[in-house]
Order: structure tokens, then sequence, then C-alpha cells
């Protein structure tokens, strides 16, 4: 049996150069070396689709006992896929509404300068038969297995389950998370009651979280929009500025997930096959790492480092 002609770090960067248009016949027309656009289709046919590849190109790049773990799940916009597996419709924060696609959920590790992917999953609940949850709680014990120790776990409302947040106390993980605004919690002994019914004398509140217990509750006031709530396990009060910063440390993922789709293209394979799709996300995302590191060091935007590949 011949050799394969394409291997993995070849499509990764094709996608790191592609400027626009994504497809095997694409990659091989690009390439300056003679391979087939079937070599490329069968590489994403031929690859173990799973995250591990992943972690042994970011383990050199990560310190395992600081930063942050940030956990957010991204449609990946498939609007004329009606023949491609995996696709089902999802809500999509970009689109406000629930649109074609398919949901990858993932495991962001930051310092605050930069912004490292280290566990990835794709939503399947007809094949898996495992939700969002599942997937958020497989993530976090496979990066505690393998050392991980942040200085906090952060992430939206959907995730905040008592489950969730009994998991992180349980290991003594510290968090700073998102809370719906139906959310019962007591302040004040006088019984339960919507968060968003509290009184906030000022921007931190210390409430009892039904079925949990105490933390300290914060609320922020968006500028044309309703307000939004945060709990944290953390005994020390956060002053604003801090709870700014806590934030603005969560917001690395939706700058991940930018990247991942403007310059990584993870959301425009036309395979129709669901391990063909898994594969080309997952090298997508090794792709999101080489540029995000080449950024970090260089001090230059990965969009101008594509286009420096172009010129």
């Amino acid at each position: 049996m011949n050799p394969p002609k394409c291997h993995a770090h070849d499509y990764i960067q094709w996608l790191i150069a592609s400027p626009y248009t994504i497809s095997c016949t694409q990659a091989a027309l690009s390439d300056s070396r003679p391979i087939a656009h079937d070599a490329y289709s069968r590489l994403l046919e031929r690859l173990e689709p799973d995250s591990l590849s992943l972690w042994h190109d970011v383990l050199p790049l990560i310190d395992l006992s600081s930063g942050f773990l940030i956990v957010d799940d991204s449609t990946l916009d498939k609007p004329y896929a009606h023949h491609i597996e995996l696709v089902c419709r999802h809500w999509s924060g970009k689109h406000r509404a629930v649109v074609q696609g398919i949901n990858l959920i993932t495991l962001l590790w930051t310092d605050g300068d930069i912004a490292i992917p280290v566990d990835w999953r794709v939503f399947n609940k007809d094949l898996d038969h495992l939700t969002k949850n599942d997937h958020l709680c497989q993530m976090l014990q496979t990066a505690r297995e393998r050392g991980f120790t942040p200085q906090c776990v952060l992430w939206d409302s959907w995730y905040s389950s008592l489950s969730n947040l009994k998991m992180l106390r349980q290991w003594g993980w510290s968090f700073f998370v998102g809370l719906k605004s139906n959310r019962q919690v007591n302040p004040d002994g006088q019984g339960n009651r919507a968060i968003n019914q509290v009184d906030y004398p000022s921007q931190r509140q210390r409430t009892h979280l039904k079925g949990f217990g105490w933390v300290n509750s914060y609320k922020v006031e968006e500028h044309d929009a309703e307000p939004r709530f945060f709990i944290s396990s953390e005994d020390v009060a956060l002053n604003p500025a801090q709870v700014k910063q806590k934030r603005e440390e969560a917001q690395q993922i939706e700058n991940y997930h930018r990247g991942l789709k403007q310059e990584c293209h993870a959301e425009r394979c036309q395979a129709r096959k669901s391990i063909k799709q898994i594969n080309h996300i997952g090298l997508a995302i090794r792709a999101f790492v080489r540029l995000e590191w080449n950024r970090y060091q260089s001090g230059k935007s990965r969009f101008s480092l594509k286009m420096r590949i172009r010129s």
C-alpha cells in the first residue's frame, strides 16, 4: 500500500494560508506540491476524530498551574446544508436566533494575553446521547486529570447548573460564572426569590443560592440591555474593576470563536460525512493555535499574519 501523500500538517498549513475558498479541490490547486484533491479528502476520513492531537500541540504553550479556564459553545453556520450530517437547529449568539448549523463546545485556557483551546467537543446528541453539560463535565474532568489547577473557571449562565457548581466546589476550584435572571436566591433570610428581584445597594450582594450555599453575587448593568448577574466562589469581594476584568477574560473565548470562523474557516467545510466535518473542525482549531501563538510572539494580528503569507 502506498503511503498517504497528505498529512494533517499539510491541511493545517493550507487552512492558515487560504484566504477564502475552502474545498479539497481548491487545496490541491493551491498546493505547490503534486497532492491530488482526493488525498485531502481521504485525510479527513482517515484521521481519528478526537482532541488528543490538539492537546499534544498546546501542552508546551500553556501553564497548568495558572491562568483561567473558559467554557462556551458556538454554532458553525450551515444555512444551505440540507444533506450534511451533524447539522441541526441551534441557537446562534451572532444571529440572535435559532439557525441551522453544527454546535462546537470548547474549553479554552488563557492568561489574559494569549488564548489557547485545550479541548473541544461537537454536539451530537442523536449519536452519543450527551448534553452540553455532559460534554462540559467530561472536558473539565479531563483537564483535572491532565494537571490543571486554574486560578478561576469562567462560563456563561447556560452551564451554571447546581451539579456543575458543586463539582467545582468539590475540587476546590474557584469560579466566576453567569446566572440566569430567574435563579432562586435568598439574600436576607426572607425566602427564595428570583435574583432579578433582589435589591442591590451596590454592585455586590451576598446571597444564598438555592441548593448550593452562600456566594457573592454581582449585578452588572448593561447599556440598552437587561442587567446580567454573576456569582463568584471567592470569599473576598471583587470591586467593580475586578468584575470588569473577569468579564474581559471571559470574552477571550468570543475572540477565539471569531478567529476560528473567519481566519481558520471552521464553518466552511462542504463535506457531507460527519467524520470529515469533525476532522476539519479539529484541524481548524489546531490552525488557530498556530496563528494565535505567532500573534502572541510577533505582536501582529492573526489577519495580518495570514495576509503576509499570501503576499
